[in-house]
């Protein structure tokens, strides 16, 4: 038996799992890599687990969208609004992430690498 409620804990969480995973997949990535696209690549991943933080609660089994109907008293809702802020927060990731990739390619053009060492060591630091 309590074989049984520790493996329904775990199933009933799996949202939370795969999202604690990915923040420490995506932090990993962002400390461990010098290269900065494996870094924005990290970013995106860090990105994705807080979009499911906030939309898998907005979820409720058996619920519909948000529309009243008169012959349904008693009717569940799911709550829009964690997934109008996500869709906001995409598009906003979105954005950044473009913006960092452009400049890592003026990094580039300028120090010839996109390795966070080199760039240190090749630029003049006055």
């Amino acid at each position: 038996m309590e074989g049984l409620n520790e493996l329904a804990f775990i199933i009933g969480g799996i949202n939370h799992w795969i999202t604690i995973f990915l923040i420490m997949a995506g932090l990993y990535i962002i400390v461990s890599r010098s290269n900065m696209i494996k870094k924005l690549v990290g970013l995106s991943i860090f990105q994705t687990s807080v979009y499911l933080l906030y939309v898998s609660p907005g979820k409720i089994l058996g619920g519909t969208a948000p529309i009243i109907i008169e012959d349904a008293p008693g009717q569940l809702y799911s709550n829009p609004l964690p997934h109008v802020l996500i869709l906001t927060a995409i598009v906003v990731g979105v954005a950044t992430l473009a913006l960092g990739l452009a400049l890592v390619v003026r990094i580039n053009e300028a120090y010839g690498s996109i390795e966070e060492d080199d760039v240190y060591t090749s630029a003049d630091w006055d």
